[in-house]
C-alpha cells in the first residue's frame, strides 16, 4: 500500500490530504488506514507534511529513484561486511548496469 500511496503523491502536483490520497488510489481502504500509512511514511522521512485544516497534507520528499537509492543505502548500513554485500550486488548486475555503474564511478554519466 505504501507504493500505491507514494505513486499517488508523485503524480500529484500539490500536497494531498489523506482523503485525496484515498480517492487517487481508488482503493477501498478506510481513510484512517491511509492516514496511518502516511504517518508511518512521515516517520520514515519518506514524505513531509504541512498543516491543512485540522489535519495534514503530504508531499513526497524524494522521487522514486531517490527513494530507491535511500533504501539501498539503508540496507547497506545494516551490514557490517559491506564489501561482501557490494561484491554480491555487483556480481548480479547485468552487463549494461555494470557499465553504467563504471561510468558513474568514473564521473562520465549522470
Amino acid at each position: 500500500m505504501e507504493s500505491a500511496i507514494l505513486a499517488a503523491l508523485w503524480a500529484a502536483e500539490t500536497p494531498l490530504t489523506p482523503s485525496q490520497v484515498q480517492g487517487a488510489i481508488g482503493a477501498t481502504l478506510a481513510r484512517t488506514t491511509v492516514t496511518t500509512i502516511l504517518s508511518r511514511l512521515y516517520e520514515k522521512g519518506t514524505v513531509s507534511r504541512t498543516r491543512a485544516g485540522r489535519g495534514f497534507a503530504y508531499t513526497p520528499t524524494e522521487d522514486a529513484p531517490g527513494l530507491t537509492a535511500r533504501r539501498m543505502h539503508s540496507e547497506m548500513q545494516k551490514e557490517e561486511d559491506r564489501s561482501t554485500v557490494l561484491a554480491r550486488f555487483v556480481s548480479q548486475l547485468t552487463d549494461e548496469d555494470e557499465q553504467l555503474l563504471r561510468d558513474l564511478l568514473d564521473g562520465e554519466a549522470r
